[in-house]
């Protein structure tokens, strides 16, 4: 496990467009499933990784919460299956249905959407606004595995309403920390 931060790409930034594999349902979810939402939320996740267990059940409750909100949320796995078998597609269905996630969850086998997002860790949050322009990146709250502190997600919550609510985002964003992305070998970005 490698502690890694979070690139904290340039906010206003356009969203990537992607198309993948929902690991639940086997069919494909891609960003313009969610055109007409007020706000898209795409997470970088796992299974394996000890910072995602961490907040695994906060990502499940954040998704009933605003399940009935005008936000599309997805999770993707990004992460090498065959170097992290705990992050194959099977296994990370398991961990939807465990938990509950009310949202699709993807693989992302060619790790092309994890390097148009410059994604770097799991967990890694992109908020974007209606217009599809990065408006949050960062961590979900202060908690992080042995620190003591609860998992509350309010950094990301507070953002998320902030967009329903239409008022800005706090641009003061603190990146999020947890384990790098499992990269297929020669598939490492260079950000």
């Amino acid at each position: 496990m490698a502690k890694t931060l979070s690139t904290m790409l340039e906010l206003g930034t356009e969203a990537p467009d992607f198309s993948l594999p929902d690991v639940v349902t086997g069919q494909t979810v891609s960003s313009s499933d969610f055109e007409g939402k007020k706000a898209l939320l795409v997470m970088f996740i796992c299974r394996h990784c000890p910072y995602v267990k961490h907040v695994q059940q906060e990502l499940a409750r954040l998704s009933r919460d605003y399940a009935e909100k005008d936000i599309g949320i997805v999770a993707l796995g990004s992460n090498d299956a065959e170097a992290f078998p705990d992050d194959a597609p099977a296994s990370l269905k398991e961990m939807a249905e465990e938990l509950g996630f009310a949202f699709p969850y993807c693989y992302d086998e060619s790790q092309e959407v994890a390097r148009d997002y410059t994604a770097a860790c799991t967990p890694d949050f992109f908020l974007f606004d209606s217009a599809r322009r990065l408006v949050y990146r960062g961590q979900l709250d202060d908690s992080r595995p042995e620190s003591g502190e609860p998992v509350t997600g309010r950094d990301l919550r507070a953002a998320i309403d902030s967009v329903l609510e239409d008022r800005p985002v706090d641009a003061d964003q603190k990146p999020s920390l947890g384990c790098n992305i499992k990269w297929k070998p020669g598939n490492e970005p260079a950000y």
